[in-house]
């Protein structure tokens, strides 16, 4: 299953991207700290982007609470991300060729992840 593939890669098993994802893959994600959405490419920017991800979010864990909701070729995965005192949430619309992923679209709470991080300043 793609969906479950998708949440373990997330979840720090990074040799699924060979497996999971396509050569040719595509993210579309908005930075961190804001700007405009960037397009990265490849199965290695994808792992280096989960590495980061685990190593500046110790323990981090992806729980899908919703989906994937599917309609061929996209899937839709509702998720809630936990690391130590850090909670944020996002959606993530895959599309899927073959039974690989293709494409991404990542839409998160990344402010308030950033925020808790202490890399923004929180608002009130």
């Amino acid at each position: 299953m793609v969906a479950q593939a998708w949440a373990d890669l997330w979840n720090g098993d990074v040799a699924l991207v060979e497996t999971t994802v396509s050569e040719n893959f595509v993210s579309h994600a908005a930075p961190l700290l804001g700007g405009p959405p960037q397009d990265h490419t490849g199965r290695e920017n994808l792992a280096e982007w989960v590495r980061g991800a685990h190593e500046n979010m110790p323990g981090l864990k992806f729980t899908v609470q919703v989906g994937p909701i599917v309609q061929e070729p996209f899937h839709v995965l509702r998720w809630h991300a936990v690391a130590e005192e850090i909670s944020f949430y996002g959606t993530d619309i895959l599309r899927v060729v073959d039974g690989v992923i293709v494409e991404y679209w990542a839409n998160a709470d990344s402010l308030w992840a950033a925020q808790q991080l202490g890399l923004m300043p929180r608002t009130s």
